[in-house]
């Protein structure tokens, strides 16, 4: 089963922030825990963990474009089928 790589929420008064860079790809294979991308937000850049294991189906989030906190940034499938059909192939 998939799951969300989502913006979280850091501080009190955090709303939104910025992609500054993935450190992978599409069709690449994370771990839980696994450093996939730099967040920042008004007061410092963040680096965001792999919430599972799995392979990165599919970026929604662009580097550069800033997000509300919540916002789904990527989809990490469980399996390739799985990450296939996620990306519509």
């Amino acid at each position: 089963m998939s799951c969300d790589v989502i913006l979280p929420k850091w501080g009190l008064t955090m709303e939104d922030g910025t992609l500054v860079a993935w450190h992978v790809n599409e069709g690449d294979t994370v771990v839980k825990g696994e450093l996939i991308a730099e967040v920042e937000t008004e007061k410092v850049e963040n680096e965001m963990e792999a919430p599972c294991a799995g392979i990165v189906a599919r970026i929604l989030v662009q580097e550069d474009d800033t997000v509300d906190v919540g916002t789904v940034l990527a989809i990490i499938a469980s399996d390739e089928a799985e990450a296939a059909q996620i990306r519509g192939a």
